[in-house]
């Protein structure tokens, strides 16, 4: 790993937000049960340590009893350039399309790209390219 991965802890959505970012990002989801950890601090089936592996890194897990879960406002993800132009488009859209646009993803006027989508999950992307990409 290259720098900070994030690692969202979610109120029981974590399979379902690894399994989301492997449908739009791709790669490999490996999940530990708390069951699997012989943890008893929450249900045995949740999530209690979750990873996306592949060219987006991501972890997950579900909150354990008297924890908080994932909010966050003031913070973008950002997935500036880290793929082709097209596949960064569609990882826009397939986001947008369970979650909201905050800003479209358009030709800024110093003519880079960038966009901002916040998923079903509450996280908010923020996803572009250089012009000099567009070919």
């Amino acid at each position: 790993m290259n720098g900070p991965s994030p690692y969202f802890q979610f109120d029981g959505t974590a399979r379902q937000a690894l399994e989301r970012w492997q449908g739009v990002f791709g790669g490999e989801v490996r999940i530990a049960t708390f069951a699997e950890f012989s943890r008893t601090d929450g249900p045995g089936d949740a999530v209690a340590h979750g990873q996306l592996t592949g060219g987006v890194e991501l972890f997950a897990a579900d909150i354990a009893t008297g924890e908080t879960p994932f909010a966050a406002t003031g913070v973008l993800f950002s997935l500036l350039g880290v793929e082709e132009p097209e596949v960064l488009r569609r990882w826009f859209d397939d986001l947008a399309s369970d979650g909201s646009v905050v800003d479209l993803l358009q030709e800024r006027p110093w003519g880079d790209w960038d966009g901002t989508v916040r998923d079903a999950f509450g996280v908010t992307w923020l996803i572009g390219f250089e012009a000099s990409a567009v070919g």
